[in-house]
């Protein structure tokens, strides 16, 4: 994977953010220069991953200001904008976090602000690193074999899913450079395939070899013996080490723990909400109908047919073998929850 790829750019009049709904066959950039652009482009998930729109909201922090000048907006006007960016994916802590922190130099003027979020998106480039030699480090301890490890990954947690390198997956990209990686299964990830569309594309950047499943597939591969360690990511880990993921995360999390593999969570300490006691204070965004009763525009299921699309599932804390942050590893099923450790 290249390095300079990033998913949100600031250009120095706006947002460059990469497409993410039209990979793996385009590659394209929206541009962005307004509140409302910026909110549909989180809504529709051309920017997605929760350290992603994080840095995207602390830069929708600045929009905000920008277009409040240019329009004559007054204080309160710029600000209920930035609550509009805040408040546009309610799961991921990330978003909330990066835009309050953001918000706090609005005093200063735009270019502190601006400075704040391009801080985030180094910062978290940093934290990605960082987990990556953790994860593999703690993996490679933990599973020892004479072979490559295989590991499965549910959804996208790349470079295109955080300021740069990534979560989950730099823990993967950390094990293939060092030699270590056999392959990796990657589900699919319904309903908008962002394992299939996204994950998939990042490894063949990165000649990574892999095999794409259905997520139905994930349980049976486990029980299988074919996979060593799962590795996902989080949008929200509540304080008792509760994990909100991309919906289908449980199921592989309840397979680990049957087949006695570990099944880590990798995400920076900002994804952790300590103000979150547990899984069950977390809102699960549900999103639009359609995208589960239709491919491609065309309706799959009959007409009298309604949707049920949670966008994210809890994995309790139980079953999260380890917790991979910037920090180190925590062995939240072994009783070192977040809470305790990373006040």
């Amino acid at each position: 994977m290249p390095q300079e790829l990033r998913a949100v750019e600031w250009t120095g009049t706006g947002l460059a953010l990469i497409d993410q709904t039209v990979l793996p066959h385009r590659t394209e950039t929206v541009d962005v220069r307004d509140v409302d652009t910026l909110v549909d482009a989180i809504q529709r998930l051309v920017v997605r991953g929760a350290p992603a729109i994080g840095a995207a909201g602390a830069y929708g922090v600045a929009l905000a200001l920008i277009q409040g000048e240019r329009e004559g907006w007054t204080d309160g006007e710029i600000l209920a904008a930035v609550s509009r960016v805040r408040g546009a994916r309610p799961t991921a802590v990330n978003l909330m976090v990066c835009v309050d922190r953001a918000t706090s130099r609005l005093p200063e003027g735009v270019e502190a602000v601006l400075e704040e979020a391009a801080a985030i998106q180094r910062e978290d480039v940093e934290a990605n690193r960082a987990m990556g030699v953790f994860g593999a480090d703690w993996l490679l301890d933990k599973v020892r074999l004479d072979r490559p490890l295989r590991v499965l990954t549910h959804c996208n947690t790349g470079a295109l899913a955080t300021a740069g390198w990534g979560t989950a997956l730099g823990v993967i990209r950390e094990l293939h450079a060092r030699g270590l990686l056999e392959v990796v299964y990657a589900d699919e990830t319904r309903p908008l395939l962002q394992g299939s569309r996204l994950t998939a594309w990042e490894l063949v950047q990165e000649g990574i070899p892999h095999y794409v499943q259905v997520d139905g597939a994930a349980a049976g591969t486990i029980l299988r013996g074919e996979i060593d360690a799962a590795i996902v990511g989080a949008d929200r880990i509540a304080a008792n080490g509760d994990t909100a993921n991309k919906v289908g995360t449980v199921g592989v999390a309840l397979a680990c723990a049957d087949a006695g593999i570990p099944f880590l969570v990798a995400a920076p300490t900002t994804t952790v909400d300590l103000s979150t006691k547990t899984g069950d204070d977390i809102h699960i965004e549900l999103r639009g109908e359609d995208e589960v009763l239709e491919w491609g525009g065309v309706r799959t299921a009959p007409a009298a047919s309604r949707g049920h699309n949670p966008a994210f599932d809890v994995t309790p804390g139980r079953l999260v073998t380890a917790l991979v942050t910037e920090r180190g590893v925590l062995e939240v099923a072994a009783g070192q929850v977040p809470g305790e450790y990373l006040r």
